[in-house]
């Protein structure tokens, strides 16, 4: 499963672009073996030794993240989540320069070329991110507006937007819901009309992560009147042409620090060369990709169920309330502990997920079952972990009021709740008939 050359493309991408930031090649080695002795991070008890599908060069990259996370983004979540946004060309040229864009993505354009089990381990790494915006706006980056492009995209394509958006030059920002279509993907209303050799773009899409600071867009639009599913094209639209406007900023529940938009297009005229792959494929591109986004969403949320819960086993280990630590009412700490289980069952699905995945297996059923557990779980356990931490729990000043905003998203964004039981249904073969 590790990948020698991928292991050590991409020692060699850190030790050059990023050698006073993160630890070098032996470093990280040395660290990785360490772990055979500890626990693997994230709350569990699985080791270098004995992961299901991580090895001492998952270690290694994860280890490396680690220290980018530490040094260059967390310091500064808290004002960016006061801003409303974080500075996306800076922090992606950072995660650029050391590789973590293009994980799985072609070496040729950038990438460390290596299996999508890599990608995973970095989506539980940037679960140490204190707020979900960032990592969010990261994963639309590397693992929601680049796939398509990355599989069935010309080479000139890849060069103009792969390769730059792989290497923190562009930033990207994906453009497939519309205010009457979120999780109903092929009710889409945008139209791409091809005149010569341009397609004449109008419409608009609502709730882009990216939007205000993207260079570039991949965008979903209908190019025929055909069957919903087959009329579909996606084509990477550059965010600087004439008719494109960014009508507003959102303002969110949760998720701050990621800037969302909402975007129209007026008569924008786009060069067919911009196609992704055929015609009229673009639905089935964008569903072919929904497997490794909704693992990478549950990787990235694992890792910060696990921050939230520690968080809060240490607050009410040194809170007091009826002249004991909260910790030892037994309540809290059987709730605690159920929590947890529940964490590590959702990543043991998730590793199995991924290794039938890597292997070429079809994972539609368990990467719904592991999106719709995700996100459900993530209420689940924010709710009862900030209950535990009293009013404090319902200040800004904490972790866990924070997950509590952020994390409601994930059973809403990337496929609802009711659409991943619907395709568990069918997978289920317990689907009404027409």
């Amino acid at each position: 499963m590790a990948l020698h050359g991928g292991a050590l493309r991409f020692n060699l991408r850190l030790n050059l672009n990023y050698a006073s930031k993160v630890c070098s090649f032996v470093s990280v080695r040395r660290f990785s073996e360490k772990l055979t002795s500890k626990p693997a991070s994230g709350g569990g008890t699985e080791t270098t030794g004995d992961h299901a599908i991580y090895t001492p060069e998952h270690f290694a990259l994860k280890e490396s993240l680690r220290k980018i996370i530490d040094q260059e983004i967390n310091p500064h979540v808290d004002q960016w989540e006061a801003e409303g946004k974080f500075p996306a060309h800076k922090v992606f040229k950072i995660l650029g320069s050391a590789g973590f864009l293009g994980v799985n993505k072609p070496v040729e354009y950038g990438g460390l070329g290596l299996d999508f089990s890599y990608s995973v381990a970095v989506a539980e790494e940037l679960g140490h991110i204190r707020c979900g915006g960032v990592p969010m706006a990261i994963g639309v980056q590397s693992d929601m507006a680049t796939p398509a492009l990355a599989r069935f995209g010309s080479a000139s394509l890849k060069k103009e937007f792969l390769l730059p958006s792989i290497m923190g030059d562009k930033v990207a920002c994906l453009g497939v819901s519309e205010v009457g279509a979120g999780s109903d993907v092929s009710s889409i209303k945008t139209k791409a009309v091809r005149e010569g050799d341009e397609y004449v773009i109008n419409g608009g899409k609502m709730w882009t992560t990216n939007g205000t600071q993207a260079d570039w867009m991949c965008l979903l639009a209908n190019t025929s009147d055909g069957p919903p599913h087959r009329n579909k094209s996606l084509i990477c639209l550059p965010m600087n042409l004439p008719g494109v406007h960014i009508a507003r900023k959102i303002d969110k529940m949760g998720m701050w620090s990621s800037d969302t938009a909402e975007v129209f297009f007026d008569d924008v005229h786009v060069p067919c060369k911009n196609l992704i792959g055929e015609e009229g494929m673009g639905f089935t591109y964008q569903m072919l990709q929904f497997q490794e986004e909704r693992l990478w969403a549950v990787a990235n949320v694992l890792t910060t169920m696990d921050v939230v819960l520690q968080d809060t086993v240490e607050y009410a280990r040194q809170r007091s309330i009826f002249k004991q630590p909260v910790l030892y009412h037994q309540t809290v700490h059987f709730r605690l502990a159920e929590l947890q289980t529940e964490v590590e069952l959702l990543r043991s699905l998730l590793h199995r997920a991924t290794a039938l995945y890597i292997k070429g297996n079809d994972v539609t059923k368990l990467a719904s079952m592991g999106k719709l557990k995700a996100g459900r779980l993530a209420r689940e356990l924010s709710d009862s972990c900030l209950q535990f931490w009293g009013g404090m729990g319902f200040t800004n000043d904490v972790m866990v009021s924070r997950f509590y905003r952020d994390s409601r998203l994930l059973s809403i964004g990337g496929g609802a709740d009711e659409v991943m039981l619907g395709i568990i249904c069918k997978y289920m073969d317990i689907l009404p008939k027409k």
